[in-house]
This record gives C-alpha cells, structure tokens and sequence, in this order.
C-alpha cells in the first residue's frame, strides 16, 4: 500500500507542478487555448495519442470487447492506429493547421461559422460539444474510478472526486501548454506500463501458446458449436466488430478535442514527423490494451445468471497478478492516459462553450481577462457535471463513450472533411448532417436499436453520405465566402533559376 501511495503521489506532484510552471505562459485566450500554435511534433503526436486512449480503453473497451471477440479485438487496435492515427493526420493534418490559421480560428464551432458563413452555427456547435463531451469526460472518470477501487479499497466516489480535482487544478491553472507536456510524460509511462502488464500476463499463462491455448478452450455462448471461437482471426461477431473499429478509428477525424491538436502544431515538418510518432504510438498503446483484454475470460468468471461485470473484468485481472509494485505502476499509466484524455475534454469544451458561444451570443465585446476566467469557471462546472454521470452505477463506461462519440463524429465528421477539401459543401448539409447523428444516436440510446457503438458507426458513416447528398441539391455558399476559405492553399512562391553552362542570350 506505501508504494502504491508513494507512487501515485510522486505523479500528482509532478502534474501540478507543471501547471504551476506553465501559468505564467498561459497570460491571454490565444496561449491558454492553442499554445501560441507553437507546439513542436513529439508534444503534439503524444498530446493526440494520449487524448485518444485512456481509462475507456484500457479498462471498459479492452475488458467488455475482450470478452466478447477474444484475440479478434486486436483488430480494433490495429484500426485505431492505420485509421485513427495514420490516415488522420495525412488526410487531415496539414489542411487543418493551415485553413484554421487563415480563418483565424481557434474551435471547430468557430471553424464552421468562418468556413460556412453562419454565426448560428457557431452557437449550435459549440452547446453540441459542451453537452456531449460530458458523458464522455464521465465515462473516463468511470474506468479510472474502478480500477483506483480496486487498488486501494476506497468507494468508487471518493476515487471520482479525487479525479476530478487534479484534472481541474491542473488545466485552470496551465492552459494548453501544461497539458502538452503532461501528455508528453504520460505517454511515455503508458508506453512502458502496457508493455509490463502484457510481458506479466503471458507469463502468468505460460507465455502466448499457453495463453492462447488456454483460450481457445472456452465455448462461445452465442456460437457452441465454433471450436476456438475467441483464438479465431475475426472472432465469433465480425460484423459488430467492424462497427466498434469504424467508431474508434474514424470518429478521431470529426471529434474537436482531437482536432483541436492540428490547430497547435508548430509547422509542417513538424506535421511529418508527428504523423509517424502518432501512429506508432497507437499501435503499441491501443493494440496493447485490446491484446492484454482479450485474455479477460482466463481471470474473470460471469455470474451465476449469466451476467457480466465488464468495468471490472480488467481490474480484476490487475489485482489477481500484479505484485503492489507494479500495481502502482499500472495505476500510474492509466492515470496517465486518462488525465490527459480529460484535460484536453475540459479543454475543449469549456473554450468553445467561451469563445463561441457566451461572447459569440451574448457578450461579444468580452475582454481577454474575463474570457480567461470564464473559461477557467467552466472548466470545474464541465468536471462537475461528468462527475455527476460517473457516480451512476447504472452508467457503462462503453454506452458513455458510444453516445459522446456517435453524436459528435457523426454530426462533425462530413462537414470538417468535406469543408477542408470540397467547394461545394454547403450550409444545410451541415445542419443535415448534425441533426440525424443526433437523433439517431439519442433515440438508439432509449430505443435499442442497435448497439451503442455500432449506432455510433453508422452515424458516422451516413455523415460522408448525407453531406455531399445534399449539397448537390441545395444552394451553394457565395462565391466570395469559399474563394477566401481556399485561397490558403494557393501560395505564390518566387524561385531564382541559377545559370551555370548557358549564355544569357540563349534565352529562357
């Protein structure tokens, strides 16, 4: 127990203490918001990677889809990573960071008013991700909670709360900048916790043969008469799991507390290289977590009726075969990973409720002091509301997480691609595309249709659909409006041809 203290408490000071450190660069909107838009590629690649994968992946992700598709949820990794990372930032990257400078724009609801030439949709983007991004913040609380329960004996409360304040102490007093380096240590921590805890777990089985062996012996409810369903190359529900690798994967490319870090990167080159970074850096982390997940039926037992507890199966993994030490350190590493997911959530919902929506509505002549206290203020209340929803013991972490996911990609995910590459799109469109994603997702939630991931999916995927649909049949935006939003990607560069075996009167 000392050392499982000693270590959490080492990583709470630290935290803090870059906050403190990074305050004083954090003095107007611009700083606390975007870094100054000088944030170098490693900081900027972890800063994503870290804001991707927290406690939802490593503890209700990975345990319940473990469960469910065996060795087949390593797929799901392998898409964050090839979709969610790499594609992401080829496809995204450098459009974004360019178009958004020119648009001097700092939020993605900012973003749609300038690109569409709609103040409506500035206000209407901006209470979107305020709303949705608190059942997501909840949902990280939640995971994290359990396994903090787990290691320590404490009710599941006392662990969200105490969450929540670092979270909030950290961010209001640092901006940006103080999450980017933060990101930047935990993710090296998350790098080497994920790598422990799955070099302990082979080992406790017998290396992999053993581990695979012994899972390959467990029938499948749904499939008995599959042998080996869970060791299987696409598991015992290929569709469903296609669904779950199209929300995690493609809902990075329309969710603004990911795009948001396009924003601050520094340059180009810095682009490149982040784009490598990122992506290796899903590819170990995601697919580490859904890997060490899918040997959860090897620890964890369904109830007597059937039931499963799928926030506690990782957990219990943890505690049956870690020694203290390394629980600690586990601990650490998904403290890490949800810390940094939290602060660029409390980020990001609580400048574009600032910017966009109080002084875009109501107070437009709101000077740089008070916006930064106005936002500061929000960032407790959004921590507030998420720990509100995280204390429901009815709440799973995977519904949580669907819904945030499935409402805001699937609203965002067509209008920001389409925007950043296609002069037609057009204003109803957007409004098309944000309305079905969600209705659909927010009726599904009640009506269950479908599962919440998978309803997630198709929001997303209807998004590409619905937004060039109804472009070609509605009116274009005014010429002037697109010209100006393109025109960034069109740079006059004058080049010196040195001569060196041609006279001059040879001519050109």
């Amino acid at each position: 127990m000392f050392a499982k203290i000693f270590i959490i408490a080492i990583f709470f000071a630290v935290t803090v203490g870059i906050g403190l450190y990074c305050r004083r660069h954090a003095k107007n909107v611009n700083d606390f918001v975007l870094a100054g838009r000088n944030v170098g590629p490693w900081m900027s690649a972890f800063a994503y990677g870290t804001t991707y994968f927290s406690a939802v992946v490593f503890v209700g992700y990975a345990g319940q889809f473990g469960w469910a598709f065996g060795t087949s949820v390593v797929w799901i990794g392998i898409g964050n990573a090839l979709i969610g990372s790499l594609l992401a930032w080829v496809v995204l990257g450098r459009r974004t960071r360019v178009m958004t400078k020119h648009l001097d724009s700092a939020t993605m609801p900012d973003f749609f008013a300038k690109r569409y030439n709609c103040s409506v949709l500035k206000v209407v983007v901006s209470a979107l991700i305020f709303v949705f991004l608190v059942p997501y913040s909840a949902s990280v609380y939640k995971g994290l909670s359990q396994l903090f329960s787990m290691a320590f004996g404490l009710d599941v409360i006392y662990c969200i709360i105490g969450m929540a304040i670092l979270t909030g102490a950290y961010v209001v007093l640092g901006g940006y900048m103080a999450v980017a380096i933060n990101d930047m240590i935990q993710g090296v921590i998350m790098i080497g916790g994920i790598i422990g805890i799955i070099a302990v777990v082979l080992h406790d089985q017998g290396g992999l043969m053993g581990a695979m062996t012994e899972m390959s012996k467990i029938e499948s409810p749904v499939h008995p008469e599959y042998q080996g369903v869970y060791t299987s190359f696409f598991g015992p529900d290929p569709w469903t799991l296609l669904g779950i690798v199209i929300l995690t994967s493609l809902g990075t490319w329309g969710l603004p507390q990911m795009i948001h870090k396009f924003y601050t990167i520094k340059d180009e080159k810095a682009i490149q290289t982040g784009t490598i970074i990122s992506t290796v850096f899903a590819l170990i982390i995601s697919g580490g977590c859904y890997f060490n997940g899918s040997f959860g039926r090897l620890y964890f037992k369904a109830a007597e009726d059937g039931t499963v507890a799928f926030d506690n199966i990782v957990p219990t993994m943890v505690g049956e075969i870690m020694p203290d030490i390394m629980i600690g350190l586990i601990l650490v590493m998904v403290l890490s990973a949800s810390m940094s997911t939290l602060s660029s959530l409390v980020m990001a919902s609580s400048s574009t409720f600032t910017l966009d929506f109080l002084r875009g509505t109501f107070f437009p002549q709101m000077s740089n002091k008070v916006q930064i206290v106005v936002i500061k203020s929000l960032c407790v209340v959004f921590v507030i509301l998420s720990v509100v929803i995280a204390i429901n013991p009815n709440n799973l972490i995977t519904t949580l997480m669907s819904l945030s996911w499935g409402a805001l990609a699937g609203s965002f995910l067509g209008p920001f691609l389409y925007g950043l590459f296609w002069k037609r799109t057009t204003k109803p469109a957007v409004w098309a595309s944000m309305i079905f994603a969600v209705f659909f997702n927010v009726t599904n939630l009640f009506q269950g249709w479908f599962a919440p991931p998978v309803a997630g999916a198709i929001a997303m995927i209807a998004s590409l659909i619905i937004v060039p649909l109804v472009s070609v049949v509605t009116p274009k935006l005014d010429k002037a409006t697109v010209e100006h939003a393109f025109s960034c990607y069109k740079e006059k560069i004058q080049v010196t041809v040195e001569r060196k075996n041609r006279l001059p009167e040879e001519g050109k």
